[in-house]
């Protein structure tokens, strides 16, 4: 048998199978498809060298395939196998992560940190924890670009919470195969034993993107590193997730106050620092916010107060950029000091009820928050509906009395409210080592906890009502 004949054998086996597995006969098959039947029997035959795509699809569709039964059948049709698929894609040219549309603003220490923690000998798995919207996905990006450029090694880059198949321009892309073969395998928790064979030793980057840990897809993730010497593994995720030998690196909202460092070095006469320059420098979320501010609204001049009135702003929406992009948004109906209004009412209504800016937006912020918050135990969750009323700070002491539990109880508690992004801590004022730390809930959280959101339908006239007041 020529090569061209056992790939023609290959794709008509899995056809076959795929087909069985559906409990349909040729001629139902053919009915649902559109696909003639006797193509049907000359595709299983393997007289057919390389089937049409158009006629990959249709069976695909008629026999209902999910993401890894689709991505056989393309990579059979393509007359490669999985190992051939991995091989096509493995070299560091093709196999990279996505490039990054936008600039990474005030995430310097974190970005060094991960990729410390990716390059050194000893950190092999590690997950970025954070809020939905904080900006997981950017820096894990960032850092596995780093990665990627430094050691010239292999990424690949599974978005786990896509909700779906990649766009059709890319459907057939040797990556996107790939991609759509092994990302049910990981949330199933499945053994992939061949994508463990194919990498073995070789060093690689495998990036999961939005992947939430079951104690079901915990035993694969480490079935797959003891197999792979060389193989790290970087998770984005919204909760954390304790694994052996894993190392959590919590992502908070980006600081709204003054980060700490030196003050900028002043340039020369010819290079004075523009109106406003003092007010948003080393202050990452303002930083970010005037980037959309000033594309999207290139008439307002960036001014003193003008950078005040975003600041505001950006304290209210507890510096999340999903947040403040969303709230951008509405610049082209009101003006800042309007914004910062409805920011200070009702932040989740502010940026639940915004127009999106790109396709494809992420869900609602106060959806989003509001399943981290119904994942919570339930003392977690107490702690976070005693303290969230609360406009102050306040210590592990307070929420000790408040809840009438032990400080060492309420502690555990903070810490786990900590590593979900939920709650901020505060600085320690200069001097002020011993004084014990003081916490905040996020503004958003507040409002979503106390009950201050509106629903998505009366989300948009209630903003109407707050601009025109």
């Amino acid at each position: 048998m020529t090569n061209r004949q056992a790939r023609s054998a290959e794709f008509g086996a899995v056809l076959r199978g795929a087909r069985e597995k559906a409990g349909l006969t040729q001629e139902q098959l053919a009915g649902l498809s559109t696909v003639s039947i006797r193509a049907i029997r000359d595709l299983e035959r393997g007289r057919v060298v390389r089937p049409r795509k158009d006629t990959v699809r249709l069976l695909a569709d008629a026999m209902r395939l999910g993401d890894t039964g689709r991505a056989a059948l393309e990579l059979a049709a393509d007359s490669a196998s999985v190992g051939k698929a991995l091989h096509d894609v493995y070299s560091p040219e093709l196999a990279c992560p996505p490039m990054p549309v936008h600039t990474l603003f005030g995430r310097e220490s974190e970005l060094r940190a991960l990729s410390d923690l990716l390059t050194g000998e000893r950190e092999r798995l590690v997950t970025v924890v954070g809020l939905p919207g904080a900006g997981k996905s950017r820096l894990a990006q960032e850092a596995a670009l780093q990665v990627h450029r430094r050691g010239d090694i292999p990424v690949l880059w599974l978005p786990m919470d896509a909700g779906g198949r990649t766009p059709d321009k890319a459907a057939h892309r040797p990556q996107t195969a790939l991609a759509n073969w092994v990302r049910p395998l990981v949330s199933e928790g499945g053994h992939y034993d061949e994508l463990a064979s194919f990498i073995a030793d070789r060093p690689t980057l495998l990036v999961l993107d939005g992947h939430e840990m079951t104690p079901a897809t915990s035993p694969a993730l480490m079935y797959l590193l003891h197999s792979c010497r060389r193989l790290r593994i970087l998770l984005t995720s919204r909760r954390p997730h304790h694994v052996s030998g894993g190392r959590l690196l919590p992502l908070a909202p980006l600081p709204t106050t003054l980060a700490p460092g030196p003050p900028p070095i002043p340039g020369p006469a010819a290079m004075s620092p523009l109106p406003g320059d003092s007010l948003s420098a080393r202050r990452p979320a303002v930083e970010l916010m005037l980037s959309y501010v000033s594309h999207l609204r290139p008439d307002l001049l960036l001014t003193d107060s003008v950078i005040g009135v975003v600041a505001e702003i950006c304290e209210a929406l507890d510096g999340i950029p999903q947040a403040l992009e969303a709230a951008t948004s509405w610049l082209l109906l009101y003006s800042l000091e309007q914004l910062r209004e409805m920011a200070r009412e009702s932040p989740l209504a502010l940026v639940d009820g915004a127009p999106p800016l790109t396709l494809g937006a992420a869900a609602p912020l106060g959806e989003l928050l509001a399943s981290v918050r119904a994942g919570l135990p339930d003392r977690q969750a107490a702690l976070l509906a005693a303290m969230a009323p609360s406009a102050s700070s306040w210590t592990v002491d307070d929420a000790a009395k408040v809840l009438g539990v032990p400080s060492a109880r309420a502690a555990q508690d903070v810490h786990a409210l900590l590593l979900h992004g939920l709650i901020r801590q505060f600085p320690a004022a200069p001097g002020g080592a011993d004084r014990p730390g003081e916490f905040s809930v996020l503004h958003l959280v507040r409002d979503l906890v106390t009950g201050g959101r509106p629903s998505q339908e009366d989300a948009a006239p209630r903003l109407l009502a707050t601009g025109a007041a």
